[in-house]
């Protein structure tokens, strides 16, 4: 039944309308695939940008949620060591640099604007008091 319609579609003429139209969708599908693959390509050297900053210190959000602060980077087996948990109660996990979700710098405050420092008052001319006989 299939071969029935192809010999049917081959038997009648085609229009140069449907030609254009169908070479307009061909470039439209090359299209999007190129605008996809460079969107990704963009994405995946944001994300070894971020992986190849990493510093000690610096705070960390892995794609399994956990967060803490680098203590210990191990370039050659792609590792580093995440320090969690509070002053008396500290752990310690050793992950792969892929496991990293965000980052954040080492001094947070660093990145903070500086505040402004308040103006000087201005100085006003002595006012002059008045009399009962001013009045």
């Amino acid at each position: 039944m299939f071969f029935n319609l192809l010999e049917d579609a081959a038997a009648q003429q085609t229009s140069p309308v449907s030609y254009i139209v169908m070479g307009v969708l061909i470039v439209a599908i090359i299209g999007l695939f190129i605008w996809q693959s460079r969107a990704n390509k963009k994405r995946q050297k944001e994300a070894q940008d971020m992986v190849s900053s990493l510093k000690i210190g610096d705070r960390v959000k892995t794609i399994g949620g956990i967060c803490g602060f680098v203590v210990q980077i191990n370039d050659a087996e792609n590792t580093f060591v995440l320090e969690t948990g509070l002053e008396d109660n500290k752990s310690y996990v050793k992950f792969d640099k892929g496991a990293i979700y965000q980052t954040a710098p080492a001094n947070a405050n660093a990145a903070a604007p500086a505040k402004e420092e308040p103006a000087a008052p201005v100085e006003e001319a002595p006012k002059k008091e008045e009399t009962a006989e001013e009045k």
